[in-house]
């Protein structure tokens, strides 16, 4: 029998194998990031629209995480607690990759976006409790920042896999009936591959530990149902322990400016490097690809920086850290709009890459220590309500300022983008964490 507190400690190879799937997921998101933009751009949709199109993301996250969060905390299956969920989101991801690059509509797109995101949401969340759930405290942050490495190397691969394809001798402007490079469409059937082999895998190689007899207890005294989850997000909502509160500030400004770097920049490059805003030119295909290769350049970044910030995080504390990666990646975001060659692109991105590494993994270690064992599950969902508000705020702001405010320029979006991310870093610099225990507090 395993006691409450005794959690046998992993090797690296374990802790590698069982956030394998975290491969799948993140070249998932990487594929919507490089692609989504441009997709509804092929079908016909305007610039300013774009984030309202984009909204399957914050508001399946807003609406899935949480949920997911508290009926997993409540499930004692034959298959587990969080594994149900792992499966059933992977098989909704891998349908909306593969029919997605088929769209033939900007209605089929956003429809089958929706169920690409509600699928990527129902195995995201579960995910990450998984890692709390398995892993002694101390090794939290090799978990975490495991995941922040995987979260690279797959975004990196998604980004880079339509230009390898180019560079392999397909033609970039060999499109369908409806615009869509063919390049995209191998791409996402890859991802569909990808996202349920490689949790299959982890799930099979590291399953999760068996529950205790009083975890057993516990789950089988709680009320289930939809309703009691929805009361228990409630309850664990004001019951938010001070160090979470702190980094919903953060959030506000970090994520806003990732989705709304995400949804420009592609168009950014378009005009500051190639010149041109028009989504069939040969050169707005060459701004997609482009950025594809900066993209997996900075994903790299993040992948070999999310190995490094493992002892630094220990030593001078996941908060501080995050700030200072904050920090490089708002100064790279201001500097990107200025360039105008491909080549110099590169230097501003390992700023981003950088603070990429750090979003997905410092934050985590802070939380994972700041909030009860027993309501891994429902916190990890209220946390990820802390991500996707300010992508639902990005999605219903932006297109009201982007010609008034922002001129209808993406690089002012750009720029913007680095003033939030500066605001960010000095908001989580006042949340303070026990260096070497993962361990958040109120400052």
């Amino acid at each position: 029998m395993r006691y409450p507190d005794s959690k046998p400690r992993l090797s690296l190879p374990r802790i590698l194998e069982m956030n394998l799937g975290f491969l799948g997921l993140q070249f998932s998101f990487g594929l919507q990031q490089g692609n989504m933009a441009p997709i509804y751009s092929y079908l016909g949709a305007s610039e300013a629209s774009l984030p309202l199109l984009q909204l399957a993301g914050p508001m399946t996250g807003l609406l899935v995480q949480p949920l997911i969060g508290a009926l997993s905390d409540r499930t004692d299956s034959r298959w587990g607690r969080r594994t149900p969920y792992f499966l059933f989101g992977a098989v909704l991801c891998a349908a909306g990759l593969f029919f997605m690059p088929l769209s033939h509509s900007i209605l089929m797109a956003v429809s089958l976006l929706w169920l690409l995101d509600a699928g990527n949401n129902i195995t995201m969340e579960p995910y990450r409790a998984y890692v709390s759930d398995r892993l002694d405290e101390s090794q939290h942050e090799m978990g975490f920042l495991t995941q922040s490495a995987f979260t690279g190397l797959a975004q990196m691969l998604a980004f880079l896999t339509p230009s390898l394809l180019v560079w392999a001798g397909m033609n970039q402007d060999w499109v369908d009936a409806h615009n869509i490079p063919y390049t995209a469409r191998i791409a996402f059937m890859v991802g569909a591959f990808l996202s349920l082999s490689t949790i299959v895998y982890s799930i099979l190689r590291v399953p999760e530990l068996p529950l205790t007899t009083t975890e057993r207890a516990r789950i089988a005294a709680q009320p289930r149902g939809l309703a009691a989850a929805v009361r228990e997000i409630g309850a664990a909502i004001a019951d938010m322990p001070p160090a979470m509160r702190k980094l919903a500030v953060m959030s506000l400004f970090q994520w806003y400016a990732m989705a709304a770097y995400w949804a420009y920049v592609i168009y950014a490059i378009g005009r500051s490097v190639y010149g041109t805003a028009d989504p069939n030119s040969t050169g707005f295909h060459s701004a997609v690809l482009t950025n594809g290769v900066m993209a997996a350049w900075y994903n790299g970044v993040a992948f070999v920086a999310a190995f490094a910030m493992v002892p630094l995080a220990r030593r001078v504390g996941a908060a501080k850290l995050h700030a200072a990666c904050l920090l490089l990646a708002g100064l790279g975001m201001v500097a990107l709009p200025h360039v105008t060659q491909p080549w110099m692109l590169f230097v501003p991105a390992i700023g981003v890459g950088i603070g990429w590494a750090s979003i997905m993994g410092n934050p985590y270690v802070i939380l994972a220590g700041a909030i009860p064992a027993e309501r891994t599950g429902v916190y990890m969902g209220i946390f990820n309500m802390m991500i996707v508000i300010p992508m639902l705020l990005f999605s219903l702001t932006l297109p009201l300022v982007y010609r008034p405010l922002l001129g209808g320029d993406p690089r002012n979006v750009l720029t913007l983008c680095g003033l939030l991310m500066l605001c960010a870093a000095v908001a989580v610099y006042r949340v303070r964490s026990r260096a070497g225990r993962a361990q958040g507090a109120a400052a």
